[in-house]
Parts: C-alpha cells; structure tokens; sequence
C-alpha cells in the first residue's frame, strides 16, 4: 500500500469506515478504495449478567466505538500525517439478535437483552409451531412476544424495536432500518418480497395477547433494506457520537447495518449460493447458502438470509471460544507466578501447538466449554466443565485439544443435521476468527469435526468490521451490479487462501469425543440445575 497515494485518499474523503460490535470487542477499520485496511481500533468489553439477564449498558457501546474510532483518527494522522475528516461511507454491524424496546420519546425500556439470553423458550416454541417456521430464542420477536406472555408492562409504551447494529445505525444517521441478513434474525423474511413474511405479520397480529396492545407489529419493526441501497447520511449530532471532538463532518453515505453473520459472508466471499462460511469467536456459526429449500423444520437449523436476501442455513452455537480464553489465562497466570513473562500471542501459539503431540481422542479427556446455556444441546444454563476417568490420558497436548474439541462441539452436532440429514452441498467452506490466527491448528481440527475441507482466507484476521467497510464501499456503487460478482471482481480479484483436508486419524478420534460427549450431556445440565452463580452484584 503506497503511503503517499493512501494519505492523498484520506485526505479527500475516499476511505470508508466498518464499525462492528462483537461479543467481546468493539471494532472499526478504515479502508481504502482498494479495500486495503488503513488503520484499526478496538475496544474491549464483555456482556454482564444482571437479574438473570445477560446485557451490555448503551452507555458503553459509546464509549467504545469513540475509542475504537479515536485509534483509528490518531494512527491516521501519526503515519499518514493526515487528518480524518471526512469519509465517503460507514457501515455498521453488530451481534445478531437481541432485543432493543424504545418509547416514542426514545428512551430505552428495558436493558437491551443480548442473543445470549435462553429466556424465551415458551414463545419460540408457539411461535415455531404458529408459523411452522423455526424460530430461535435468540430472535426479537421472541424476546418481544416472551415479553407479551410475561406481562410485563413496557410492552404497552413500545414504539419501536431493534437490534443492536440498528440502534448504533439509527444514532448516527436517524433512520431506523436494518440490512435484510439482520432484520432475518428479528422476524422471518419473504424472500421474495425482501421484508418481512406478511402472512406470518397477519398471525402475530392476530395472536388475542397481541391485540390488546395500541401497536401493529410492522409499525414498531425497522424498515428492511438489502445491501447496495442507500441507507441514510451521517448526521450532524450522528458526526459528534462518533467523534466528539468535532472535527469529523456530516454527510457519509450510510450502508444498511447488518448482523455480524452477514459481515462474516462478506469477508469470506461466501453470499453465492452453494458457499458456506463458519465464523468462530465468543459464539460460532455456520452459513450454507441454499440452492434449494431445507426438506423439512429442524429447531437447530434457523433460515436467515445474505445481505442481499437469499436463503441461508444458520447454525449458532451460543459457546466458542470463551473457555479457551479463560484456560489461556490460568496458564498466564502460572507462567507469571513462575518469573516467565510471555505475550499472549506466544502463549496461544505454544498451548495450540502443543496438540501436535496429543492423542486423536484427546485421551478420553471431555470438556463442556458452557459459559452460558445452549440450544442445541438443550442446556439451560452454562457452567464450564472438564470431565476426566481415572484411566484418561492426562497431558497438556490431550487437555488443550480437548478445549478445540469442545469449542466446535455443539458446531458439529447442528451442521451433522445439515450435511447427513438434509445433504446440503455446498462447493467451498471457509473459516475466520481470531482462533485461526494460529496457522494451521484450529482450522485442521475444524476440518476433522465437521469431517470436511475447510478455507482459510488471508482476509480472516480481518474479520466482521471489514466486511462491513467493504459493504459501505459497495453501498457507494447504489448496487448497480450484484454482490456477488462486485466480491469476486472487485474485492478477491487475487484471493490467498489455504485449504486442508480432514486427517482420517483425526476424523475418528474426534467420533470417539463427541460420542463421549454427548453422553456426558446431563451431567453438563445437572450443574447448571444444581451449582447456582456466586451471590456477587454485577456478576459475570
């Protein structure tokens, strides 16, 4: 990337910004019209779990996404001697999911209830049953039609719901939309029409506990828009938000936001039908692109769409990587206890490495990486678990390959569903997440659970906010062409990938895991039942 050719872009507004808000990190990168990253700032947060609901304050989406932003405006000016005023386009995207209940004087009613709360059970399952379409704890009507069941009384005052990207959205530009692939996780989409499925609005609105409500559900949903439409300008006040220093001016063309599995499409060149994508981090899911509809109604298979409205085969698994980062610290902690000072980074390449030596079985070893419940294996409530017998072959190579095992665990028993029972085929899977950025490791034991190949980009550290950028980009083009053709001509001209293969020893050992697994399940529910939090305010 040429230096003075990157500051002279900046400089007149040519760059585009993604902002995404994950699980564990806010993170925004600017891009230039090459979809090369010129900077990156991020800040680190975690969900809080308070009175039995897990939630972020709005306060600290804020103060994170003026953090990540501020990185970006200082390394902007300190390397490229330039400062960031203005920029052509932002997209913004988020953690899917959720619920996000205004008043008509916008003031948030309840604290925003994130997608890892398994809370609505009983309305996901009438609704599912309602519209013979599965619907997910995760999704808002779920959360908003719990809320009708529960009585609770700010249902009455709801003037307006989203999701988190839709809330950050609508402060900065004023418009309260959502892109198609995130407005798919808040109610079923037409596919045909591009918004939501109107027979299944008519069932909601008909329900006798809805009726007596003084709203219509469209009316209080985001407007859909699929990628490529104009989404509204950066605000004046939207300006400020972002950078309160004043010096960022109004006017950026606005992208639909999206969820953060459609960024994860977009930054996997994988929205064609037949290619699919797996994106791991606190929460891990897969996406097939349907060429085809799903035979039949599974409750761990949920159809959402691409940012540009196909179908798509979701599997979501509420617990990735959280255990792994919690082991990962224990070992910092000894290492430091002991006077051997290491960075992180090493530490994560040593411990992952370490697994080359390690039994294809992990050495009966079993590990339940819940922080908190899950769906597909019907657990209720989280609690990390490692499991040994007295004859388990007890060393560092099997416990750490049984923390990859277990990551990937709940993974492989909903994509089992799609590849065995519904024969979905699909022509290239590719991966991304912060645990391939040891080369090699994670993605050959993801490629033995699934017992498929798996692709790694070289855009895979990039991750969400850069799909998102690189969606602002296209967003500028008013999609004139498809985006399917805009990423391959345009975006992967010249891709680097690496592919591997699933290891026959690998396969069979990981059948040996899961099977040991799935059979320690109620030993997993039994603690969630019978081992209750810490009495701690403001517990994690």
């Amino acid at each position: 990337m040429n230096l003075r050719e990157t500051a002279t872009q900046v400089k007149n507004g040519q760059a585009s910004l993604g902002i995404e808000l994950g699980s564990t990190r806010i993170k925004a990168v600017l891009i230039n019209p090459n979809f090369e990253t010129i900077s990156s700032g991020s800040y680190t947060w975690e969900n809080q779990l308070k009175d039995g609901i897990w939630t972020y304050p709005l306060d600290q989406v804020w103060e994170g996404i003026q953090a990540a932003y501020a990185k970006i405006k200082a390394d902007v000016q300190s390397k490229y001697h330039v400062s960031l005023d203005e920029i052509s386009s932002i997209g913004v995207s988020a953690m899917m999911h959720g619920y996000l209940p205004f008043d008509k004087n916008n003031q948030l009613l309840v604290p925003f209830r994130t997608w890892r709360n398994n809370i609505t059970e009983e309305s996901a399952d009438k609704l599912t049953d309602l519209f013979d379409f599965n619907i997910p704890q995760r999704w808002s009507v779920a959360h908003l039609y719990q809320a009708i069941l529960n009585k609770e009384p700010h249902v009455k005052d709801i003037d307006f719901i989203t999701t988190l990207a839709g809330y950050v959205h609508w402060k900065l530009s004023g418009e309260k939309v959502l892109g198609i692939g995130d407005a798919s996780g808040v109610f079923p989409i037409d596919d045909q029409t591009l918004t939501y499925c109107q027979d299944f609005v008519d069932k909601f609105n008909s329900l006798p506990e809805v009726e007596q409500y003084p709203w219509k559900l469209k009316n209080i949903l985001p407007a859909v828009l699929v990628a490529g439409r104009d989404a509204g300008h950066l605000t004046v006040d939207g300006a400020k938000l972002l950078d309160p220093s004043g010096t960022l001016q109004a006017g950026s063309l606005m992208a639909p936001p999206e969820g953060d599995a459609g960024t994860g499409m977009v930054g996997t060149n994988s929205v064609r039908k037949r290619t699919g994508n797996i994106s791991v981090g606190t929460s891990a899911f897969s996406m097939n692109v349907l060429d085809a509809p799903l035979k039949k109604l599974h409750r761990d298979i949920d159809i959402v769409t691409t940012p540009t409205g196909d179908p798509v085969a979701m599997v979501h698994i509420n617990n990735c990587s959280s255990d792994i980062n919690a082991w990962v610290g224990l070992f910092r902690d000894f290492a430091n206890a002991i006077g051997a000072k290491i960075d992180t980074n090493t530490l994560y390449e040593t411990l992952f490495d370490s697994t080359v030596h390690s039994d294809p079985d992990a050495g009966g070893l079993i590990n339940y990486s819940y922080l908190s419940g899950e769906n597909i294996t019907k657990i209720q409530e989280g609690r990390p678990l490692f499991v040994r017998t007295p004859n388990s072959k007890m060393s560092l190579a099997n416990f750490f390959l049984t923390q990859l095992y277990a990551a990937f665990a709940p993974l492989k028993i909903g994509m089992d569903i799609l590849l065995n029972e519904e024969h979905v085929q699909t022509d290239v899977m590719v991966a991304q997440g912060g645990l391939f950025g040891t080369p090699v490791i994670g993605q050959q034991v993801l490629a033995n659970a699934l017992n498929i190949p798996i692709t790694i980009m070289n855009t895979a550290s990039e991750g969400g906010p850069w799909g998102m950028a690189v969606l602002a980009k296209y967003a500028e083009t008013y999609g004139k062409e498809s985006l399917a053709d805009y990423l391959d001509e345009k975006v992967f001209k010249n891709p680097e990938s690496m592919t591997l293969t699933p290891e026959p020893a690998g396969v069979k050992g990981y059948e040996s895991f899961i099977t040991r697994y799935q059979a320690g399940l109620p030993v997993e529910a039994l603690a969630g039942d019978d081992i209750k939090e810490r009495e701690e305010k403001g517990s994690k």
